[in-house]
């Protein structure tokens, strides 16, 4: 419930104060006195669109500040978004504003209970705490996306739970059939590639790329092949000049022989050179092995012209597959393994067409049957909704009007497979047309009135309507007021209205009008002018103040008649809230 309102320099209003009570709260003055600015100020602090003339003409900054009181649902809502409550149990909606001086609006914060918050979550907030419902609504309700929402809202629980399953199965369909034509349209490159890659794989399996040393163990096969007769002369110079010297010097082995016969004679007298003694063994040893050795690696050696030959091929070879997928062997066979996998993936790893169209249809089956299980939800809360708004129309003087919801089939979408349409037919005999090309001003003031009847919801306390019974006759007039006071008796209502019968009814009574007041001395120097214009409120809280205004809203000033006819009209009004009694319930 909204219990107050705080307003600096919005629009016309300087600075104004209001505090709203429990059931019919009505605003009443002449047109154009600023009655609908309040419920701008209203909508602003909630997060509705402003713009630089939202802020008073000579000021910079304007702030509106909203307080309700709280509920179980918004105190719900403020843990989840963990915003703190504050110990008078009020939630607290800020807007503040400013421009630049050339008259730019230059910022816009809103605030809930002092946090800063961004506009998804004031709009969350406000479906929560008000709805506001004017005559300019007609177009916005006449859109087939939005009879489309309130009709699933009536359907409750189980059709928006529905709705979801509906939007899951339609983004999996979307994403199934994504696939299959990404696919399709790859079809082309995948097989370009397919080639390419078998191609590839082909002409490196051929070279049968094992070892990742090939290229290096051959070079140097290829360089001994290609110095045999020079490594034959030099291993047997080495043969000779270790073991065996066909010329007058002699041998390292002859030479160490020799030394070694010396120090076994010199170890006889002194055992100490028995170390020496045992390395030069141990050399002559190790030097009559090494001419070994090189003896048989030179008779081994012999000249292969054709190994030679097919050991160059094979280094050519290797070295064109390392210009092609290398630089180097290791990398060419790395590349291979990776083509080998890639082909595994283009073949059988990755899904077919035939596969992909198979999941598409499947999904598609899903949708299909979750919008069916739908639009059989919404045909039942079609034939409620029917009902029940014919039920609320008939108090408002539109006895024989025909309501109808219109359910027609659509492709699939997130939303579902059917197109809503409002049909509405006022006069007897006249066919069922849609909303907004059938009703009048004044039925349709009726209509929405009866329309937010029937989708008042408990969590919503506040309803706010704005000159919905505009161009509408006494009769009428009475039933509006009628029906404003059987929602208050459940809900805040705010009321903007023109009809001293609607205004009698009011539990509380706003008188809103234009002053021109002096200049305040600070906007002096700005202006030309030393007289400003601006919105001031009243609240008739006795007898005779509310019998003035009544009076007005007749025709009348303070005549006689007119002050009875207004008199009337309250003890009219007492009698019904007295004999319906009370119970307004938030």
């Amino acid at each position: 419930m909204l219990i107050g309102l705080r307003i600096e320099n919005f629009a016309l209003i300087d600075r104004l104060e209001l505090a709203f009570g429990a059931g019919l709260n009505v605003l009443t003055g002449e047109t154009g006195a600023g009655k609908s600015i309040i419920l701008d100020a209203i909508d602003a602090a909630l997060g509705g669109k402003v713009t630089s003339r939202s802020i008073r003409t000579g000021a910079q900054r304007a702030l509106v500040e909203a307080t309700f009181r709280l509920s179980s649902a918004v105190a719900e809502w403020l843990n989840q978004e963990e915003i703190d409550l504050l110990d008078d149990y009020s939630v607290v909606c800020s807007r503040e504003m400013s421009t630049s001086q050339e008259g730019i609006l230059r910022s816009s914060r809103s605030r809930i209970n002092g946090v800063l918050v961004n506009r998804q979550q004031m709009e969350q907030l406000r479906s929560r705490l008000v709805e506001i419902t004017a005559q300019g609504q007609t177009v916005q309700i006449g859109q087939t996306a939005i009879q489309r929402e309130y009709l699933d809202s009536f359907g409750g629980v189980d059709l928006i739970e529905q709705r979801q399953k509906v939007n899951a199965a339609f983004h999996a369909c979307s994403q199934a059939l994504s696939a299959l034509e990404n696919r399709r349209q790859s079809e082309q490159m995948r097989l370009q590639k397919l080639d390419l890659l078998e191609f590839q794989l082909q002409e490196l399996s051929a070279a049968k790329l094992n070892d990742p040393d090939e290229l290096e163990s051959l070079e140097q096969e290829r360089s001994r092949l290609s110095h045999v007769v020079e490594l034959q002369k030099q291993s047997y110079q080495v043969y000779q000049a270790l073991y065996q010297n066909d010329e007058d010097a002699q041998a390292a082995a002859d030479i160490l022989g020799e030394s070694e016969a010396t120090l076994s004679l010199m170890v006889v007298y002194d055992s100490s050179l028995q170390p020496i003694l045992d390395m030069v063994s141990a050399a002559l040893a190790q030097v009559a092995e090494a001419a070994r050795q090189i003896n048989n690696y030179g008779e081994a050696l012999e000249a292969d012209p054709e190994r030679l030959e097919t050991v160059e091929e094979r280094i050519r070879q290797l070295k064109q597959i390392c210009r092609k997928y290398g630089p180097s062997l290791p990398d060419a066979i790395a590349y291979q393994q990776g083509v080998e996998a890639e082909l595994q993936e283009l073949k059988g790893g990755g899904q077919s067409l035939e596969t992909l169209e198979k999941i598409y249809q499947e999904k598609k089956g899903i949708l299909q049957e979750c919008c069916q299980i739908l639009t059989e939800l919404r045909l039942v809360a079609a034939r409620k909704l029917e009902s029940r708004l014919i039920e609320q129309l008939k108090p408002l003087a539109m006895e024989k009007v025909k309501f109808q919801v219109e359910i027609t089939p659509i492709t699939p979408t997130a939303n579902g497979a059917d197109k809503i349409t409002f049909l509405f037919s006022p006069n007897p005999g006249e066919p069922l047309h849609p909303l907004t090309e059938t009703a009048s001003g004044g039925e349709m003031s009726r209509f929405l009135l009866a329309f937010k009847t029937c989708f008042s919801m408990d969590s919503v306390v506040t309803l706010v309507f704005d000159e919905i019974d505009v161009g509408v006759s006494g009769r009428v007039a009475a039933a509006i007021a009628q029906k404003l006071h059987q929602i208050s008796q459940y809900h805040q209502v705010l009321c903007v209205t023109h009809q001293p019968l609607v205004a009698a009814m009011a539990d509380r009574h706003f008188r809103v009008d234009k002053q021109v007041i002096d200049t305040p001395d600070g906007e002096k120097n700005a202006r030309a002018s030393d007289f400003r214009t601006v919105v001031r409120v009243s609240c008739l809280d006795t007898h005779s103040t509310r019998s003035q205004e009544l009076a007005q809203l007749a025709g009348g000033d303070s005549a006689t008649e007119a002050i009875a006819f207004a008199e009337s009209l309250i003890a009219e009004a007492n009698l019904k809230r007295k004999d319906k009694g009370s119970r307004y319930n938030i």
